[in-house]
């Protein structure tokens, strides 16, 4: 299953909105710097789809806010 992320790293809190077209944003604590997002991404997007982070992939955008994720 193949899924548009939209990332928002460096804010307050946590959490995972899905917009009307079926985007994901997610919004984290941790800073874009040395990988820390996407590793942060990784650990909330396994507790959002319920599993485990290996089974999760960014196929698309390593670098960039907009990505495209997928979950095996």
């Amino acid at each position: 299953m193949s899924q548009c992320v939209v990332v928002k790293p460096g804010t307050s809190q946590e959490k995972v909105i899905v917009t009307e077209d079926g985007t994901l944003v997610v919004y984290l604590r941790a800073k874009a710097h040395d990988g820390e997002a996407n590793k942060a991404l990784m650990k909330v997007l396994s507790k959002y789809f319920g599993v485990a982070k290996s089974r999760i992939e960014i196929v698309q955008g390593q670098n960039s806010r907009k990505k495209v994720i997928e979950v095996v």
